[in-house]
């Protein structure tokens, strides 16, 4: 069934049966704390509750200063490496680094020359489709949903496969280097299907050329006229770097070991993971930061004044503004506490492009606005760390700079992201750990059945 834009769909005894599943479902939040229940697997300090290990990233948030952990600075590290050295070290060569980051995320060592051109020579030949599929799954049922339409696209590939169910090693990793090639496709052809069809656009469908990146890949596939310059493929690259990989405990990530711990197959993890992806408190939040900074600037008159653009800010906060829902998107992080240091990369990179693509004014603008809001958040919430910008925080500013629509913000995300859920995915098969299973405390009354005639 087909539910409409004007919920005409959700009638008088779907609405009344709502509100009595809400009524009895309600659990009162002091038992959180009566039990001890971390909510959210974390505590108030926002330390995430121990569920696993891993190899294949750390992240810091604290330093140990005499005998205390205090909060510092946050660090990122893949398979060991410091993420601000490996993304110098790319930009010092002036070369796209995505395949070898990739690379390094699968198999836990930094590629050499040969098999860095070993490895984007085995993505290449992997990244195509099976014949006429996009014109029979992409084209032919197009949604305004990206994230749903790689899920359905994912979701479809395991019927071409042969060996779909196959969880041996050398299968899944077959399985996983093929979907990190083909995401690029499967989200722009997504959206291009979307654009003509459902906003009658016209429709585009270029072939991916096998000498590109993946980052010019992107971006020859979605413009008309496949052109780009070089600074706008090298920051989309290092976006997709940063993007790639951030521990098991993220909600996706952790989403793809607990499904891979129940023995399913890799195009089921890897969707499951895509929704939970999408949700506007994880991967979609770069689309709300996007819409809230555009709500601001058609509310704030003056960008540069401090005094209207913290008035906005407390109207966030006290539900008046934006969607209502009483946050600053892009301001926090489960983890960090100082700073995000993927934050700091790539708002390095978003300044070099603003002032190349003449974006001055709304780069300043989001600077003042990530000044200002964690002085607004610390004085009108109750907070148990500190507030910095997180990574979402300018990568929609960086999109909208490089023309891409706000349907791929989240995509792009997960086509970063697809590289540390295929390491993930295969860390949980190596290890062979039981199914996560958590526990949750009932809090029910046991109650006396009675025949439906004396109810």
């Amino acid at each position: 069934m087909h539910i409409t834009g004007d919920y005409s769909d959700i009638t008088p005894e779907i609405h009344s049966l709502a509100r009595k599943m809400t009524e009895n479902s309600i659990i009162d939040p002091s038992l959180y704390s009566k039990y001890d229940v971390k909510r959210g697997l974390r505590d108030l300090d926002g330390k995430g509750v121990l569920t696993g290990l891993t190899d294949i990233s750390t992240i810091k948030q604290n330093k140990m200063v005499d005998g205390k952990l205090v909060p510092c600075d946050g660090e990122l590290y893949y398979r060991g490496y410091n993420v601000v050295d490996i993304v110098s070290g790319i930009l010092a060569d002036d070369r796209f680094g995505f395949e070898e980051v990739v690379y390094l995320i699968l198999f836990g060592e930094m590629p050499n020359a040969v098999q860095l051109k070993e490895f984007k020579e085995l993505l290449v030949r992997y990244r195509t489709l099976p014949q006429n599929f996009v014109r029979d799954v992409i084209l032919k049922a197009p949604s305004d949903d990206m994230m749903n339409s790689i899920a359905r696209s994912v979701l479809t590939l395991f019927c071409y496969d042969k060996n779909s169910n196959d969880t041996s090693i050398d299968n899944v990793l077959r399985q996983c280097i093929q979907l990190i090639s083909v995401f690029p496709m499967l989200s722009v052809y997504g959206y291009h299907a979307y654009n003509h069809y459902l906003r009658d656009k016209s429709l585009y469908i270029h072939r991916a050329d096998p000498t590109m990146s993946t980052a010019e890949v992107i971006l020859s596939l979605l413009r008309p006229d496949r052109k780009y310059t070089p600074l706008e493929a090298k920051v989309l690259d290092m976006a997709l770097i940063l993007h790639m990989e951030h521990g098991g405990g993220n909600n996706s990530t952790f989403t793809t070991h607990v499904v891979t711990s129940s023995g399913t197959d890799t195009y089921s993890a890897i969707a499951a993971a895509l929704a939970s992806l999408k949700g506007p408190k994880h991967g979609g939040a770069n689309v709300k930061v996007y819409y809230m900074f555009e709500d601001l600037k058609h509310k704030v008159k003056d960008w540069t004044d401090d005094g209207e653009l913290t008035n906005y800010l407390e109207m966030l906060l006290d539900k008046k503004a934006f969607d209502r829902n009483g946050l600053i998107y892009g301001m926090g992080h489960a983890v960090y506490t100082i700073s995000d240091p993927r934050q700091i990369i790539l708002k390095d990179a978003v300044k070099k492009l603003a002032l190349a693509e003449g974006y001055e004014a709304e780069f300043k603008l989001y600077e003042k606005v990530e000044k200002l809001a964690p002085q607004v958040i610390a004085r009108k919430r109750k907070i148990y760390k500190g507030v910095a910008a997180n990574v979402d925080f300018y990568s929609g500013l960086l999109y909208s700079m490089l023309d891409i629509p706000c349907e791929l913000y989240t995509p792009l995300f997960a086509t970063a992201r697809i590289a540390g859920w295929s390491a993930h995915r295969m860390e949980e098969l190596i290890n062979s750990g039981k199914i996560i299973r958590p526990a949750y405390m009932s809090i029910s009354t046991e109650k006396q059945y009675k025949n439906i005639n004396d109810r």
